[in-house]
């Protein structure tokens, strides 16, 4: 449900202080599927872009998805990996996915609709409480690059708030539905004290290939710094849960450390 659809993008991903860049180099029209096409581990980093001007607001504008893992989050000289799960929370498999996670001591982060935070607090408040960082989807679900910039801040300001209420905590972290970012989403975001989240490994989970399907994608695409994308809601999410009991211990076994964005 979450990424039907979105532009063409490159991924650079850094640890230790640095952040994480998701460039939206050539917007395209939008197609079915997301499409998030990560650097290899062999490709030399570009350089970082220049610091974006300031709005006529005096507001920066964040042109790229971003984030930043603190060094701490991981043991020295460690692979890590950071999973997200959009589109919940659903009381179908919120709660099973939350059992896999503690039971391998896992640390992920969720990207919550706000009408679904608003019907289910219970379950925003078990994320919270299980130590998972809790970010924001937009209210409901909705293409923000199709949407003028008021209803653009009321999508993800409802969430943001309905959040923040649910916690006591004001949540940072957002990713944009079908990862449609555009100048005013990075506006809006940037007023409101918002990160803009990316990824570079998707398994179309989102599509039910096949949990087999969805656990080789994703154990084939993942590298050191990688981001994982996955659900917990919009749609039977089984096939997902089924495939993160698989993935999960065998990243573990090959030297990976999972941690929040």
């Amino acid at each position: 449900m979450t990424q039907r659809q979105g532009g063409s993008r490159r991924v650079f991903l850094a640890l230790g202080g640095l952040t994480l860049l998701s460039a939206c180099a050539k917007e395209q029209p939008p197609a079915p599927g997301p499409t998030a096409q990560a650097l290899l581990p062999s490709t030399p980093p570009p350089p970082p872009p220049p610091s974006p001007p300031p709005t006529p607001s005096g507001i920066p504008v964040q042109r790229e998805p971003r984030y930043v893992v603190p060094a701490s989050s991981a043991r020295k000289g460690s692979k890590v990996v950071a999973l997200t799960l959009d589109d919940g929370p659903d009381p179908r498999y919120t709660p099973e996915i939350l059992k896999i996670l503690r039971k391998h001591h896992v640390t992920a982060t969720f990207f919550v609709i706000g009408q679904s935070a608003a019907a289910h607090p219970g379950l925003i408040r078990s994320i919270a409480d299980a130590g998972h960082a809790v970010g924001t989807h937009t209210w409901s679900h909705a293409n923000l690059r199709k949407l003028p910039a008021g209803k653009v801040k009321t999508e993800i300001g409802r969430a943001v708030e309905t959040v923040a209420a649910t916690t006591g905590r004001t949540p940072t972290l957002f990713r944009a539905p079908y990862g449609n970012w555009s100048r005013t989403v990075f506006t809006e975001c940037a007023a409101m004290g918002q990160t803009s989240i990316a990824w570079d490994v998707d398994p179309r989970d989102w599509d039910n290939p096949g949990s087999a399907h969805i656990s080789s994608k994703v154990l084939n695409q993942v590298g050191n710094r990688s981001i994982v994308l996955t659900h917990d809601g919009g749609g039977d999410r089984s096939q997902t849960v089924q495939a993160l009991r698989h993935f999960i211990p065998v990243l573990l076994d090959s030297g990976y450390t999972f941690v929040g964005v």
